[in-house]
C-alpha cells in the first residue's frame, strides 16, 4: 500500500512540473476529485466496502469527465 501511495504522489508531482506549459491541459475539478477518491479507496484498503466503493466513485468521475471533455472538444473549433 506504501508503493502504491508514493508511485501516486511521484506522478502528481510529475504532472504538476510537466504541465506547466502553454499548451497543458489543466486537470479539472472533476478529474481532482476523482483521484481523490481512488487515493481513499487505497488508503482504506483494509475496509473493503469502503475502498470498493471509493474506487467505484473515482472511477464513475473519470468516466464522467472524460465524457464532459471529448463533448466539449466537439462543440468548440480550435
Amino acid at each position: 500500500m506504501a508503493i502504491a501511495v508514493g508511485v501516486l504522489a511521484v506522478l502528481a508531482v510529475l504532472f504538476l512540473v510537466v504541465g506547466r506549459g502553454e499548451g497543458a491541459r489543466r486537470l479539472t475539478p472533476l478529474a481532482g476529485l476523482s483521484l481523490a477518491c481512488v487515493v481513499c479507496g487505497i488508503v482504506f484498503g483494509q475496509e473493503r466496502v469502503v475502498a470498493y466503493a471509493f474506487f467505484l466513485v473515482g472511477i464513475l468521475l473519470a468516466i464522467v469527465d472524460a465524457v464532459r471533455r471529448t463533448r466539449e472538444g466537439h462543440r468548440r473549433p480550435k
